[in-house]
């Protein structure tokens, strides 16, 4: 198997520092990846499975899936790990090439804008390279197409000319491994899904694995911590590692320009707080949300479009980015007729929680 470990797009140029694959609105609990953090965000990966924490039915599944592979000396079957942003997808991707010694290519769906793009990074794999295609789901039709024979049958339909005189060649690929990562499993199409011999949902991390991941982060980062500032860490990072660390990094700044030392439960707390971070991880664009739901339009159903114009954003955004962890923390709720604030909502900003309008749940 090949021994390179290369990280690419579509383009053949490196990913990192690109803005393919991450948000970069500066929010500290953003769970996508800011380009300016890609380089140092793979620093901190985990290579190995056994590093890698959290995720635990998830990992021993997987430990075996790579085990019989490895004893049959075959790549590894196609993957398809689900999930919210910033749980581990794009990690495990490189540990599993690096756990098969294989070469590793990443690109994103909205990369591959055409079945040229796709075709020149099939053909250039080696055999029992790991090619991770973020945000699967929102391949082109046309690109999604190429990727069925290439997945089944690790070969490559091309066809040269047009019109009348067009005629296609079959290519044989190398055997490859296709680790896809999504969001929005919903969104991914039947026939791609059915061609994954693995598929996985990531979920959202415990505070004692937060805390774990922390500890890990700051001694490769050089960053003294004790266990409180740790945990207060922990409890603001939304269950999402990518947050924790970035959250990490933020107090590390705030600890060096104050001059403290080390991060301490006070000096975390102080850190998060001057950043904008409350203590259940909630930022400015998160709490504008629950405002316009309890002040602006008093409890009454919403629906995702009105919502995201009142807080000045993208729907696809709030309901990628913002609702699935306001949802977890039973903030908000989505009903028939829209989204409500649960009465949490109204007691995290300090008001008093109008009664239930009859018939919202049928």
């Amino acid at each position: 198997m090949s021994r390179r470990r290369e990280v690419v797009s579509a383009d053949g140029r490196s990913d990192l520092g690109r803005g393919d694959l991450g948000s970069a609105d500066g929010r500290a609990v953003d769970p996508s990846a800011a380009p300016v953090e890609a380089a140092e965000e793979v620093g901190l990966r985990p290579r190995h499975l056994a590093d890698f924490v959290g995720q635990s039915q998830l990992k021993e599944h997987l430990e075996i899936v790579l085990e019989a592979a490895r004893r049959r000396g075959e790549a590894v079957d196609h993957l398809l790990f689900a999930g919210p942003p910033g749980l581990g997808k794009t990690t495990l991707a490189g540990i599993v090439a690096n756990e098969m010694g294989a070469g590793l290519r990443i690109t994103s769906g909205p990369a591959l804008v055409r079945g040229g793009d796709l075709a020149a990074i099939l053909t250039d794999l080696s055999e029992g390279d790991v090619l991770f295609i973020d945000e699967i789901h929102r391949l082109a039709r046309a690109v999604e197409e190429i990727l069925y024979p290439a997945m089944e049958d690790f070969q490559l339909d091309i066809v040269i000319g047009k019109g009348p005189t067009a005629r296609s060649i079959r290519l044989d690929l190398p055997r490859f491994t296709l680790v896809g990562a999504t969001t929005r499993t919903g969104l991914v199409t039947g026939p791609l899904r059915e061609r994954f011999g693995f598929v996985a949902r990531l979920d959202y991390y415990t505070a004692e694995e937060l805390e774990s991941i922390i500890g890990r982060t700051a001694r490769i980062l050089g960053v003294e911590i004790d266990r409180g500032g740790a945990e207060e860490i922990a409890g603001r990072a939304r269950g999402t590692p990518r947050i924790a660390n970035r959250l990490l990094r933020r107090v590390r700044d705030f600890v060096e320009v104050r001059g403290e030392g080390i991060v301490t439960r006070a000096t975390a707390s102080e850190g998060l707080e001057l950043f904008g971070v409350d203590h259940l991880g909630l930022d400015k664009v998160d709490r504008s949300i629950l405002e316009a739901l309890c002040r602006r339009f008093g409890g009454r159903p919403v629906g995702l479009s009105t919502l995201a114009v009142s807080v000045g954003e993208e729907p696809e955004t709030v309901e990628d980015v913002y609702e699935p962890f306001l949802l977890q923390r039973g903030l908000l709720m989505r009903t028939a007729r829209g989204r409500v604030p649960a009465p949490a909502a109204w007691g995290h900003l300090g008001l008093a929680s109008p009664p239930t309008p009859e018939g919202l749940f049928d």
